[in-house]
């Protein structure tokens, strides 16, 4: 009876020693927690560089930028002084159609384009303005009973205005011009005339006045006369 108790207390005294023994070993309990995909990625990391698949990203088409030009707006000195007033004269019509030619079949003389900016004092482009034109053909008569070389048009929204018409012929007693009128949207109305260099009858014209005196150009197709008008908004 002894006998046997030796030997139990023999066996579990080894068997004790054996589980110290396993309890002793390192356990990497953070491998045995994590996810599998974690454990492949730590073992991908492993590897060595050139054995790691690369992604590839397609080239992607350069898109082209938009580009505006900026507003090219004529020489100006602020404050700018007024356009000169002139005479209304005695042929003016109201309700002139609108449009940015005067030409017209058949009609003779030199091809003008009037062209240019309507501005304030501060050098500021005044758009929507409204231009009313009239003068006389090439050969010095205006037209009385209709709207031939009469007409009304606007400034674009940077302030300029462009008409097509001829160059005036010399009405008696006075040398070339166009008349108009022009208004900024409900500012007051300017009335004056045009004039061009070079003509003989200046010097002889008691409302010539060189400060209404356009540049005028030669081109193959006829005449451009510029002139920015100043007035009031």
């Amino acid at each position: 009876m002894i006998s046997e108790k030796r030997n139990l207390n023999w066996i579990g005294t080894i068997g004790l020693l054996l589980l110290l023994a396993a309890c002793a070993a390192p356990i990497d309990s953070a491998a045995l927690t994590a996810p599998s995909a974690t454990r492949a990625a730590s073992v991908t990391s492993a590897l060595p560089a050139t054995s790691q698949p690369t992604a590839t990203i397609a080239p992607t088409k350069a898109i082209p930028t938009q580009t505006t030009s900026a507003t090219v707006l004529p020489a100006c000195t602020s404050p700018a002084a007024l356009t000169l007033a002139q005479t209304e004269g005695p042929y003016y019509k109201a309700k002139s159609p609108e449009r940015t030619a005067l030409l017209e079949p058949g009609m003779g003389g030199t091809k003008l384009i009037v062209t240019g900016y309507v501005l304030t004092k501060d050098c500021q482009p005044i758009a929507n303005a409204w231009l009313d034109f009239w003068q006389a053909d090439d050969h010095g008569v205006y037209d009385n009973a209709g709207y031939r070389l009469r007409g009304h048009l606007f400034t674009d929204e940077t302030g300029r205005f462009t008409l097509a018409t001829i160059l005036p012929g010399e009405y008696p007693g006075r040398t070339e011009h166009i008349h108009v009128k022009v208004q900024a949207p409900n500012g007051p109305i300017l009335t004056t005339q045009l004039y061009f260099p070079g003509v003989a009858a200046n010097d002889r014209d008691s409302i010539f006045d060189p400060a209404l005196l356009a540049d005028v150009q030669d081109t193959a197709t006829g005449k451009v006369a510029t002139f920015n008008f100043v007035v009031q908004p």
